[in-house]
């Protein structure tokens, strides 16, 4: 993707929703894993945080997200599993 394709997917509605809905699945699996998994009090605040605000947490998810290669690679036409891993990948990375 070049730059403009990039900075316009960071802001695309239809992108951002496809994200919220990544992120609220992350989420859900974290608030099921077990409190023995490694930093688990941070990825359960994050993952509470999501619930309670999941619009803004898929809007600072986004722009990062498009940056992956594997979204890089598709566009907007990424598919939902390789968008799970990316929007995963950009989470991992902030807890």
């Amino acid at each position: 993707m070049t730059y403009e394709e990039s900075a316009a997917l960071m802001t695309d509605p239809g992108f951002r929703g496809r994200c919220k809905v990544a992120v609220l699945k992350f989420a859900d699996s974290i608030m099921n894993q077990p409190s023995s998994v490694a930093g688990y009090n941070a990825r359960l605040r994050w993952a509470q945080q999501v619930f309670q605000q999941p619009d803004i947490i898929a809007g600072q998810v986004q722009p990062p997200t498009v940056m992956d290669g594997a979204v890089q690679s598709a566009g907007a036409d990424v598919t939902d599993a390789a968008l799970q891993g990316a929007v995963e990948a950009v989470v991992q990375k902030t807890l």
